[in-house]
């Protein structure tokens, strides 16, 4: 329990303080980092056990180190975005051949509701989920996964990859890159950060009160 614990609040110091944590790893593996970065959105996006690894917000703080100059856009954004596509093609994968096994009986990595609630993007946007759910954590994340398992062609899949993954990887950069260095945004960097976590769920707790609200 204790070390569950530990490894929680972990994890909620790295979002916090994301500024602080992305600067020491600069600090201490200089150009590797762009390696680490790539690491992180690939595991993110390509394994179904960790959908909380930063993905938003990680990205648009790369964007304001970038403005900065302690990264180079012209080869962060095209790496983030092969590490991205990568990410869900092997997500994909895993649900095509492993899926079906996996979900056979109580999972305790696959939450009934983490799986309910891709079910119900699929179930609004069909295909095109695939793009939609980059922009919404854990549903990015199992989006993929649940395409394999559904079987959906992997040509339609590929489509629908690279254009979210490249989308989504821009639009964060981006934002990063031209609004990180507003003073405003530096002085209250913990709070963009927590506001851009806040805003990137919010449909995916919407979709699910609505949905509770039909059931009741």
């Amino acid at each position: 329990m204790g070390n569950a614990l530990e490894a929680l609040r972990q994890v909620v110091d790295l979002f916090l303080h994301l500024d602080v944590h992305l600067s020491t790893v600069i600090q201490s593996y200089g150009t590797w980092t762009y390696g680490i970065l790539f690491l992180i959105i690939f595991c993110e996006t390509g394994l179904v056990v960790t959908p909380i690894l930063p993905g938003d917000s990680l990205l648009f703080a790369a964007g304001t180190f970038a403005a900065k100059g302690d990264f180079n856009p012209s080869l962060l954004i095209p790496l983030l975005c092969v590490g991205a596509i990568l990410g869900d093609a092997l997500n994909y994968s895993i649900g095509r051949y492993m899926g079906p096994k996996v979900l056979q009986g109580d999972s305790k990595i696959f939450k009934k509701e983490y799986l309910e609630k891709t079910q119900r993007f699929y179930e609004k946007y069909g295909g095109k989920t695939i793009i939609f759910a980059r922009f919404v954590p854990i549903v990015r994340t199992f989006a993929p996964f649940m395409a394999g398992v559904g079987k959906m062609k992997y040509s339609q899949f590929a489509l629908y990859n690279v254009v979210g993954g490249i989308v989504w990887i821009v639009s964060f950069v981006l934002a990063g890159l031209f609004f990180g260095n507003i003073p405003a945004v530096k002085k209250n960097f913990t709070l963009v950060i927590m506001a851009i976590i806040v805003l990137s769920i919010m449909p995916a707790v919407i979709e699910t009160v609505r949905v509770k609200r039909k059931v009741v």
